[in-house]
């Protein structure tokens, strides 16, 4: 074996008590969660203060109308992301066992099927408030980079969605059973931290270059910029990171050991690759359409 990183000795709970015999604890996933949310809260905080960032100098809504957007995100993360986990990756076991499908503290949350679930909150958030849904869309993303930073470094720590071998020297040892098993590799198993590079992609470059938009260019003033260039980039981003990830284990057979779902020959498209391509379709469109709009 060549040169290899061995898995950090983290444990992916933070601390846990016991109270009255019930053991809880509190996971570093779990606070990804919640740090994430509380940075996207205070980023869209921040901006609606400043009025001139915004078309006309006026701001779409105050930080108190925040606060009850921020439950609406709440709501409309953890049921998209179940859901679309349900859905997407595992719709015959669920529909055999219904009785799981609530258990979210088992794990168990897709990117896709939160983003849905976020963007039917925002519409439903901006009918009720009255207010332009792309322009509370626009901020959202905005602020959604910093939750995903944290979330792809909470599952490195977890040793969850790793990458496909690699004989690279910063291929990391993740321990367990199904991360040692890679046929005809001889010893330790190494595979790429496909986490971390979804960390940099997604949460490091894509959320500078949104904050640089938003707050230097003056991104705000044309709806649908930053939606569109979050869409595209998250989806560019996580397509290329695809080639180098792990496929979920539902998707491996014998005659398909990459986890291809739409396959032709040797070359095909994962379900995260498939769920990707859309968003940048749409994110294109996005930026089109608000570079033809006025100011």
């Amino acid at each position: 074996m060549k040169a290899a990183i061995p898995f950090p000795d983290i444990s992916p709970e933070i601390f846990s008590i016991s109270i009255f015999g019930m053991e809880f604890a509190l996971r570093w996933y779990a606070l990804a969660y919640i740090v994430g949310i509380v940075i996207g809260w205070r980023l869209v905080v921040a901006t609606v203060r400043r009025p001139h960032l915004w078309p006309g100098g006026e701001a779409p809504m105050d930080a108190r109308a925040v606060e009850d957007l921020l439950t609406w995100v709440i709501l409309g993360v953890i049921l998209g992301g179940r859901l679309g986990f349900v859905l997407f990756y595992q719709p015959g076991y669920y529909l055999a066992h219904p009785a799981e499908i609530l258990k979210v503290w088992q794990g168990g949350m897709a990117f896709h099927g939160g983003l849905l679930g976020v963007v039917v909150a925002c519409i439903l958030f901006s009918w009720r408030r009255g207010i332009p849904w792309l322009s509370v869309a626009d901020v959202l993303c905005m602020a959604t980079p910093a939750g995903l930073l944290l979330g792809r470094i909470a599952n490195f720590i977890n040793a969850e969605l790793w990458g496909r071998p690699t004989d690279l020297p910063w291929g990391v040892i993740f321990p367990g059973p199904r991360a040692q098993d890679c046929p005809g590799v001889e010893g330790a198993c190494a595979r790429h931290p496909s986490q971390l590079y979804e960390a940099g992609l997604e949460g490091l470059v894509l959320g500078a270059v949104l904050l640089w938009l938003v707050w230097a260019r003056g991104a705000l003033k044309r709806p649908g910029l930053a939606t569109g260039v979050f869409f595209a980039g998250y989806g560019l981003s996580r397509f290329v990171v695809e080639f180098v990830r792990e496929a979920d284990p539902q998707f491996i057979t014998a005659g398909n050991p990459m986890g291809y779902v739409v396959q032709a020959g040797d070359w095909g498209l994962s379900m995260g690759q498939l769920l990707s391509l859309p968003m940048v379709v749409l994110g294109a469109g996005f930026v089109l359409w608000a570079r033809r709009a006025r100011a």
